[in-house]
């Protein structure tokens, strides 16, 4: 089985990415899994603390190993918006591919000063595990919220980026290039999207030559994601589009069979629901290397 650093070189060449899911149950999984394995694209899981803390950390990590080991496909596990050295040992000795190391909270000299000893611990678990580091404010919680904040001051710089990157040995950077943890009301409803600093995001990439994620991609324009990995965004991360489709689903289901108490029965609405958005951004984020027939 090929690794993901290679898959991410592969996908860089193509100027494509590979997508992000945050998962929190089984059904979000097999949501995913099936999306990504009708397209035959590689895929990233991903679980915040909350998120592992809620299915388990050793439990998804055998989920997911069993997938790929059964189906012989690049379906990837990212512990994600890791908080502590502690709870990103935890992940990598359960065998996850990646982690995102996120102190973005803290003082930049912080940041980089915990990110370096965080990069260096978790590498001599796993040596080929991708530790991902983060700057900038993006907001927090991939939840509905009635307001955006004022992201405008907590931007990354390009200077900043490089300056991070060298000093840490991260092998992907966060940057926030405009983007957003979460979505607004109005972007539920689909009356708003989120927008991008394309050119941020160029220069960023240029100053820093690691892989780019772009974190808080629900809601956001298609267009705009399209450009942005066309700059140099690799991985991109949706969450808060799938907790809502979710929802929809559960909703529906339970709608549709009122009388209904068995899970299995109810719960396909809900994976169907998810599977849906998840079909529609691994297209989108894929859609150069598809459209020349690969």
């Amino acid at each position: 089985m090929r690794q993901l650093r290679e898959l991410l070189l592969e996908a860089q060449q193509n100027r494509v990415a590979i997508g992000h899911f945050n998962v929190s149950d089984l059904v979000l999984l097999k949501a995913v899994f099936a999306a990504a394995q009708e397209l035959n694209v590689p895929v990233l899981v991903g679980l915040s603390e909350g998120e592992r803390e809620f299915v388990g950390t050793r439990q998804i990590a055998a989920f997911v190993r069993s997938l790929r080991e059964e189906f012989d496909f690049p379906i990837f596990l990212n512990a994600d918006h890791t908080h502590s050295l502690a709870k990103g040992l935890e992940a990598a000795k359960a065998g996850f591919d990646s982690i995102v190391f996120d102190l973005s909270a803290l003082p930049i000299e912080e940041n980089i000063r915990e990110t370096k000893q965080a990069v260096e611990a978790l590498k001599a678990i796993n040596p080929s595990m991708l530790v991902e580091g983060e700057i900038g404010d993006i907001g927090s919680g991939s939840e509905i919220h009635d307001s955006a904040p004022d992201l405008a001051k907590g931007l990354s710089s390009p200077e900043e980026a490089r300056q991070f990157v060298e000093a840490t040995g991260v092998d992907i950077l966060a940057p926030a290039v405009g983007n957003m943890h979460g979505m607004l009301r109005s972007m539920v409803k689909g009356e708003t999207k989120k927008h991008l600093e394309i050119e941020r995001i160029s220069a960023i990439k240029q100053a820093a030559r690691v892989f780019l994620t772009l974190h808080g991609g629900s809601g956001t324009d298609d267009g705009d994601l399209r450009k942005a990995i066309g700059a140099g965004i690799n991985i991109v991360h949706i969450n808060t589009e799938l907790r809502v489709a979710w929802r929809r689903g559960l909703e529906q289901g339970l709608a549709k069979q009122p009388d209904e108490v068995v899970p299995y029965k109810i719960l396909p609405f809900a994976v169907n629901s998810v599977r849906e958005v998840v079909s529609s951004r691994l297209k989108l984020f894929n859609s150069r290397y598809m459209s020349q027939g690969a």
